[in-house]
């Protein structure tokens, strides 16, 4: 087969398509996605430079500082070598230029090291005879991966005293650290040599430039950064080694110091509103003007087949030299994709809103607004001071005890057992659950946004599973405040603030108090805040009546 036809030549099915992925944190770019990515940087570059095409600069070099199949390499040698047919004619010189001068790649793992030149240089050796570059003298080629080893923070883990089995003295160790780069827990990494580390090379390091030109051996500096990086590692922290941290983050601070002309990812899209070692990232993020394009998936499987990926995902262009608005594309169901020129953030917000057509809800609510928000009726965390864990201690009512709701049903406690929210006991309220329902890991719409809120009688409390709301001054304020919860426009409001299962206190910081004398309706809110059929019929689409269970 010629060079042309290697490079150039569509085969059906890609094998790119048919390869099964690492897990749900260390994903395999679907072609299509990848191209979509590396056209974009190109339609920028274009408007940038005068209408030059990218992929005919042949001093223009491409960096993927993650890679697993090689599909972003591969699309853009592809590219490189249309592009560059006029500029450099003989196609073996075309090819050994580009694979040389113009795409690098640092692996995540050796097996993937292997897949990326095997798709790339059509060879896992970049200077077999099988390779089509004739250029490498390294099998390696610029596809490069070394063993990383992960750095345990000693600050992190516990210090235990034990005694040497062989020379029975008191010796010191320390164990359940975590990585000072990565945050990935001892206990899951610490791993002999004939398991992958997982300490990412790129992220692993305090002078990303400096390494980079240790990697490639030359002073380094790249037009365009993309890929997608690994999602998140175990930290350790959770019971059962349950517990993990998000590093695609720290991918994204990378790439940015090394200053590339472009960059574009493709992330979870969690970050819109932060939460676990997210939200200094989600800040910086939201304040950098030079982040121009945000194209969102609310759905992951939508880019992703047959992964649960909750709160979708999406990818996005950074351009080094220009400032401004970003272009919003949300791709929800099967509706037409939504796209708006628009701030990253609204006035007063410290979160991005994903979906555009929120933007006009949200704005006559806050037209509207008094000041009080619901969110200051919504307690924190454990209010009861009692874990999710706690069991009461019987099953039937008696003297001196309050009925608990647990997960699992509910009991009865005496008092001494409660630790905080005293005044809270004997009042009428409201109790939710603190994990919105869900199918799996996966984002299916209309959904309830919230667990099923119920009535919380004087004489009740719960333990950690759920949340509080109130207190309310009678039953019937209670259940106007009830009603008001299950109204699809509230649970929307709150959705909009929303970016992962649980719904904490900060959720509901978009949703007005109302007056508690009525039962509330749709019907009712709509109306008093002027929504339009459309924002009344995307509304709907997103949130589902609550008694469907």
């Amino acid at each position: 087969m010629s060079l042309s036809n290697l490079l150039l030549g569509k085969h059906n099915p890609d094998v790119l398509t048919c390869i099964a992925n690492l897990s749900n944190d260390e994903i395999f770019t679907p072609p299509e996605m990848a191209g979509a990515m590396l056209d974009l940087a190109a339609e920028t570059w274009a408007q940038d430079h005068d209408g030059e095409n990218l992929w005919s600069n042949p001093t223009a070099r491409v960096l993927d500082p993650f890679v697993k199949t090689g599909v972003f390499l591969r699309e853009a040698t592809r590219r490189f070598n249309e592009g560059l047919a006029a500029v450099i004619p003989d196609p073996q010189e075309r090819v050994n230029h580009i694979l040389t001068q113009q795409i690098y790649g640092i692996a995540i793992t050796e097996l993937t090291a292997l897949m990326a030149r095997r798709s790339i240089y059509c060879s896992k050796y970049a200077n077999s005879e099988h390779s089509i570059c004739t250029a490498f003298d390294t099998p390696e080629g610029n596809i490069w991966f070394e063993r990383t080893e992960h750095t345990w923070d000693d600050k992190t883990g516990i210090r235990e005293s034990r005694v040497d089995p062989l020379s029975g003295e008191e010796i010191f160790v320390h164990t359940g650290r975590r990585c000072s780069y990565c945050g990935a827990g001892e206990d899951d990494y610490d791993r002999g040599d004939e398991k992958e580390t997982h300490a990412y090379a790129f992220i692993h390091t305090s002078d990303i430039k400096q390494r980079i030109n240790e990697i490639f051996g030359a002073s380094m500096h790249f037009d365009l950064i993309v890929g997608n990086p690994p999602y998140q590692l175990s930290d350790g922290a959770g019971g059962g080694g349950t517990s993990a941290t998000p590093i695609y983050q720290n991918f994204v601070e990378q790439a940015k110091a090394l200053d590339p002309r472009y960059l574009t990812m493709i992330i979870p899209s969690r970050w819109f509103t932060g939460g676990k070692g997210l939200d200094e990232f989600r800040s910086s993020m939201l304040h950098d003007k030079r982040l121009r394009v945000i194209t969102d998936y609310v759905n992951a499987s939508d880019v992703f087949a047959g992964i649960g990926l909750k709160g979708g995902v999406c990818y996005f262009l950074w351009n080094r030299d220009d400032e401004g608005d970003c272009a919003v594309t949300t791709h929800f169901k099967d509706q037409e994709p939504s796209r708006s020129i628009r701030p990253l953030l609204e006035d007063g917000l410290d979160i991005f809103i994903r979906f555009n057509q929120g933007i006009g809800v949200l704005d006559k609510v806050r037209n509207q607004s008094t000041g009080n928000s619901f969110a200051d009726l919504v307690s924190a965390r454990k209010p009861f001071g009692l874990d999710s864990t706690y069991r009461a201690p019987f099953t039937t009512p008696r003297d001196g005890c309050v009925k608990i709701y647990q997960r699992g049903g509910h009991g009865y406690a005496p008092l001494e057992h409660i630790r905080a929210g005293n005044e809270l006991v004997d009042a009428w309220k409201l109790f939710v659950g603190f994990a919105a329902p869900g199918t799996g890991n996966r984002d299916t719409y209309p959904h309830k946004v919230i667990s099923t809120p119920f009535l919380g009688r004087p004489g009740s409390i719960f333990s950690e599973t759920y949340l509080c709301i109130g207190p309310f001054d009678s039953e019937n304020a209670s259940l106007s405040a009830l009603s008001y919860l299950k109204c699809r426009f509230t649970r929307f409001l709150i959705q909009l603030h929303k970016a992962s299962q649980n719904t904490t206190r900060k959720v509901y910081t978009f949703v007005p108090q109302q007056t508690w004398d009525r039962e509330w309706t749709d019907e009712e809110l709509y109306a008093k805040y002027g929504l339009t059929d459309e924002e009344i019929a995307f509304i709907e689409s997103i949130v589902r009546p609550i008694e469907d269970e």
